[in-house]
């Protein structure tokens, strides 16, 4: 098949997305969709009826994801161009949507040039990835990657005590295993970058080689509690003191292994927290982030180490990991496809890594998955602020919509 050179309407990309926001929109022009709400439901019957106007099938699985399907000349695995449709509370109007909207843009655009895909494409809405009512995050493609036990996350309940299974039903949208997305020639992700480097370097275009490995500790200090006007500083075991301490000498060693090593101590408990009374407990996370295994390794051995620090004020120190994930890796010659798109189509562009984490991750163990990334102003996301330009929301599905043209011409 000979490759068509086609654009978008980026017009009526800007309108749809106008459109999804009404599902949920705030006062402040952000957008609360909780996942398996009313307001979820809402914006799935209506991204239901999108797809049926231009002829595409719709099933659903029984986590709820929805696979929107154009049939193609061959019956053979599809390429899948999808994201979400949750967000969180008070979130922004294109955290996930964009990635399903793309999906849509480029079925109209498909069916409006009469262009009859070689293989079939398909739009999925992936259940919960924001995990902002129902824990975890990413719940539904974890559960189709077999990362997480489905009966488990049926089970989770909300604020209200209300199950995932529970919320599934009461919107209808509880639907049959078989629908599950099994296999797929490629699945592609656009997404906002919820950061801010493409913008702080002027480029219109990330394409993500990966989402980053990480680990996450629980650091906890062990002192004694006195009175704070009476026990002299030589006598004190202050845990307060000791994770002061700590949490510097953490940085000074983890700032000096990499510059693109993240790390963050985002939280903090102090015990009793009390003005009076000399800390005797403090308990912090610290978690780091980075592409290079190698990299949190080491980071693993600084964390351990801490409790035998000379630092410690004559207190105890435990440190225990809470959690971790490997650095995954996304199909090359996916990434090397995105790149010549956004290169054919004169939009400037770099390689980068995803810090945060994404259905894609999930979905690349068992089918071949990329992601884009498309400038977030001043890097804000899962906030009312939240926003992209139109333009580059119109490159970003440009750029999709081009290399699934050269996917279907191969």
């Amino acid at each position: 098949m000979q490759r068509q050179k086609v654009l978008i309407n980026g017009e009526r990309l800007k309108n749809e997305l106008e459109l999804f926001a009404n599902y949920g929109r705030t006062e402040n022009n952000g957008v609360t969709r909780l996942s398996l709400s009313e307001e979820d439901r809402l914006v799935r019957d209506y991204f239901r009826s999108c797809c049926e106007e231009l002829g595409m099938s719709v099933t659903v699985d029984d986590m709820g994801c929805m696979y929107a399907t154009l049939e193609g000349i061959e019956n053979k695995p599809p390429i899948v161009i999808g994201s979400h449709l949750d967000t969180v509370k008070k979130g922004g109007r294109f955290d996930g949507v964009l990635g399903v909207v793309a999906g849509l843009e480029v079925v109209r655009t498909l069916v409006e040039n009469d262009i009859k895909p070689q293989i079939p494409i398909t739009i999925v809405n992936i259940t919960n990835e924001e995990g902002a009512r129902f824990e975890p995050s990413m719940m539904a493609s974890g559960v189709l990657s077999g990362k997480f036990e489905k009966t488990a996350m049926l089970k989770k309940r909300d604020a209200d005590g209300i199950t995932f299974e529970e919320a599934l039903q009461s919107i209808g949208y509880a639907g049959e295993v078989e629908n599950r997305l099994k296999e797929a020639s490629a699945f592609l992700e656009l997404h906002i970058e919820q950061g801010p480097i493409l913008e702080r370097e002027s480029l219109s275009i990330g394409v993500v080689e990966c989402v980053v490995g990480m680990a996450c500790y629980e650091i906890e200090i062990t002192g004694e509690s006195d009175h704070a006007g009476t026990t002299p500083m030589d006598m004190r075991k202050d845990a307060l003191f000791a994770a002061n301490n700590l949490i510097a000498e953490a940085r000074q060693k983890l700032s000096a292994l990499d510059d693109e090593l993240v790390y963050t101590i985002g939280r903090v408990n102090v015990s009793p927290n009390i003005h009076t009374v000399i800390p005797n407990k403090v308990v912090f996370s610290l978690e780091a982030r980075h592409k290079d295994p190698e990299i949190i390794s080491t980071v693993e051995e600084i964390i351990q180490a801490l409790p035998q620090s000379p630092s410690n004020e004559g207190c105890e120190m435990k440190a225990t990991k809470l959690w971790g994930r490997d650095t995954v890796w996304f199909e090359k010659d996916i990434c090397s496809l995105f790149e010549q798109s956004a290169e054919s189509l004169g939009y400037s562009h770099k390689r980068m890594v995803s810090g945060a984490g994404h259905d894609a991750q999930f979905i690349a163990s068992f089918i071949p998955s990329a992601m884009l990334f498309v400038p977030s102003v001043n890097g804000k996301s899962h906030c009312e602020e939240e926003f992209t330009a139109w333009e580059d929301c119109e490159k970003g599905v440009n750029v999709l919509l081009d290399a699934v043209l050269t996917m279907l011409a191969k």
